[in-house]
């Protein structure tokens, strides 16, 4: 696919009202492109619910996000070549068709296409995501054409207030349309949305000349394909379904090494690579994306499962979380704003990015705390540090990069940029999904009673019942206890009656009490009445046989039955006159004794029955205490293990933003330089 060539042309120019009107088109975009990221975590839960598939939790973002950030250069480069606003209108049109899709996704006319609902999901993702990916590139590059890098500083915040925005609105507008309406809602909003920008761009914005010429990089862009599919799916795999040296997770490593190492060969000798390795000689373009892949990674992590952690321990609606989350976009559009405005009148941004890093890590650092008693109060305060420390990492290693690189090549250098970010947040989000998951295997048998029937581990985790039971909707653990604990008084009641397969399994279930265990043992109830009707009836024949003295002796005994008793009153004298005549009434009276065995085998097994029942509702109540509270607890914990590893990530990525170059802002818009590499000062 090549390009007519172009002649060297001036940077485009504005006047005020293209201006306008441009940016508020552009904001538009980007807010739309923001949100899709955002809105879909607070109806995660629901989604999971009616779809299935918790072990796919991570991939509806991820599938999003993969499918993205392989576009995000491919974009870039074809923005250079075509122009921004055809491939703008491009993503938009098939954004808008994924969203659509992705909303239908487990609808019954679509059947079990592509093997159920949470595939379709996750594959309708992949075609918004591959759509979305000009929306960010696009617009970044649009803005860096209309305003020189002083002056673009400013607009900068307010692109990062925008996504900040959507950060936090993004899930609250998810919760409410999830509990208000449906779920499929978060996808269907973007139409309304993605409509108002399409019209926007077509009817107000100009169309900008491009200035490059050459060719787009298939190979390349296949490349980058097959060295991230297989590193996401081995970080995703890794540790859950497959142990981490196994042959396949070690194949997807090895393929995706592989992949990564003929990617570097093949552009450093294509003439139009899609990410120019030459730009890598630029030290402010090096160190800035490393350092924005690596942000990327921890802002995903912290978006996407702090909803999940109020609905699910806190006991908070989808609606309610995705409000809670303010704070945190209070932060992040107050430093984000406000840091663009200091840097477009100082010119120096190096001083906030290294601020923001260390606020940033101090945030995470207070949400390891939290417990299954924290607060929304006392998240908040929480949330709005991180908010903080995120606003400065929005826009200014975009800014920063863009001032470095030559003008000609400002599509590639702003998509690469995007496209570390978004990788990083691809990977984050599989990282952070497979931490969860990893942490739940360790955590939950830590916290969880044990329970038959219902062994719980991470890959059977019920977060619809973990969400019933923090909100008190009734159908929570206490349900799913009570189900238990039914079957096992069915089993009881099976093998009270004769069933030996029952009396086996019974015998066999260490949770069970011996004292329970002994009921249907040797006999059970049956055996036990006999042996005490046999005793009782011989004892009583044995004392009768005494004669008119027995009879007394019995009549006075507090442990003749009362019935017995009316029976021995009535006996005539002559029943006992003779040791003959006493002997055969005894025998009389013992065989009565025993013929009312079967009503009093029914009647103690009704007796066992009644006890046991009220029993297990009581042991239903104390277990559904200790379940929720273990399901709370583990899940908690699982939770702040994971925030502690992002503390060590955002470490990593504060230490390469410590070697960025601080170069002064361009106060001017360049002119275009021939569309040649760049052969730039390594200590840029």
């Amino acid at each position: 696919m090549t390009a007519s060539p172009s002649a060297t042309l001036p940077a485009p120019t504005f006047n005020d009202q293209e201006k306008r009107t441009t940016l508020i088109g552009l904001l538009v975009v980007f807010l739309l492109a923001a949100l899709s990221q955002t809105i879909v975590s607070t109806a995660m839960p629901r989604i999971i619910a009616d779809l299935q598939g918790f072990n796919l939790y991570s991939w509806v973002t991820t599938a999003y996000l993969l499918a993205s950030t392989v576009m995000v250069p491919i974009y870039g480069k074809l923005s250079d070549l075509y122009g921004r606003k055809p491939i703008l209108v491009f993503g938009i049109v098939v954004f808008l068709i994924g969203s659509a899709l992705s909303g239908l996704s487990g609808e019954p006319f679509l059947g079990n296409l592509l093997g159920g609902g949470m595939n379709q999901l996750i594959a309708f993702r992949a075609v918004a995501g591959f759509g979305g990916a000009a929306l960010f590139t696009t617009a970044f590059t649009i803005l860096a054409d209309m305003f020189a890098p002083a002056e673009r500083a400013k607009f900068g915040g307010l692109f990062g207030a925008i996504f900040g925005l959507a950060s936090v609105v993004g899930p609250a507008v998810g919760g409410f349309l999830t509990d208000n309406l449906s779920w499929r809602w978060v996808f269907y909003v973007n139409l309304p949305l993605g409509l108002l920008a399409l019209f926007l761009i077509l009817a107000k914005m100009p169309r900008l000349t491009h200035r490059a010429e050459g060719r787009i990089d298939l190979l390349g862009a296949a490349l980058i394909l097959s060295t991230t599919i297989p590193l996401l799916l081995a970080l995703t795999w890794g540790g859950t379904t497959y142990p981490w040296d196994s042959a396949r997770i070690i194949t997807l490593f090895a393929v995706s090494a592989v992949s990564l190492i003929v990617f570097l060969l093949v552009e450093a000798r294509t003439k139009d690579a899609i990410i120019p390795l030459s730009l890598f000689r630029i030290r402010m373009f090096s160190l800035g994306n490393l350092a924005a892949f690596i942000m990327g990674m921890a802002f995903l992590g912290v978006i996407l499962f702090l909803p999940l952690y109020m609905q699910m321990v806190l006991g908070v609606s989808p609606t309610k979380s995705g409000f809670s989350m303010l704070p945190l976009m209070g932060g992040l559009i107050l430093s984000s704003i406000g840091v663009g405005q200091i840097v477009a009148r100082t010119g120096k941004y190096k001083p906030w990015m290294i601020g923001g890093g260390v606020i940033l890590m101090l945030g995470i650092f207070f949400l390891t705390k939290i417990t299954t008693h924290t607060t929304l109060a006392d998240l908040a305060w929480r949330m709005f540090v991180v908010g903080l420390g995120l606003g400065p990492s929005q826009s200014l290693f975009t800014l920063a990069i863009q001032n470095a690189v030559p003008l000609n090549q400002l599509g590639i250098a702003t998509s690469s940029s995007q496209f570390f970010r978004q990788i990083g947040s691809t990977i984050g989000a599989a990282v952070f999904g497979t931490l969860l998951l990893n942490n739940l295997h360790t955590e939950l048998p830590k916290h969880l009673p044990q329970l038959p029937g219902m062994q719980m581990n991470a890959n059977n985790f019920d977060l619809g019942a973990l969400r019933a039971s923090a909100n008190g909707s009734g159908n929570g653990p206490e349900q799913k206890i009570q189900e238990a604990l039914n079957a096992q008084y069915a089993q009881i009641e099976q093998a009270l009656n004769g069933d030996a397969a029952a009396a086996q399994a019974i015998a066999a279930n260490p949770a069970l009490p011996a004292e329970l265990k002994a009921l249907v043992a040797n006999g059970g109830i049956q055996a036990q009445v006999h042996q005490k009707l046999t005793a009782q009836a011989t004892q009583i024949a044995n004392v009768l046989k005494n004669g008119e003295a027995g009879r007394q002796a019995l009549l006075k005994s507090p442990q003749t039955p009362a019935a017995l008793k009316t029976q021995l009153q009535a006996l005539p004298a002559q029943a006992l006159a003779t040791p003959q005549a006493a002997a055969a009434t005894a025998q009389r009276v013992k065989q009565g004794i025993l013929a009312q065995e079967p009503a009093a085998v029914q009647q103690a097994k009704q007796t066992v029955l009644a006890q046991l029942k009220t029993r297990l509702n009581e042991q239903a109540k104390t277990l559904a205490a200790q379940l929720t509270n273990g399901m709370k607890e583990g899940f908690t914990a699982a939770m702040t293990r994971m925030f502690g590893t992002s503390i060590w990530i955002i470490l990593v990525g504060f230490l390469v933003t410590l070697f960025v170059p601080a170069i002064p802002l361009r106060n001017q818009m360049e002119k275009a330089a021939p569309s040649t590499p760049a052969t730039p000062n390594p200590a840029d």
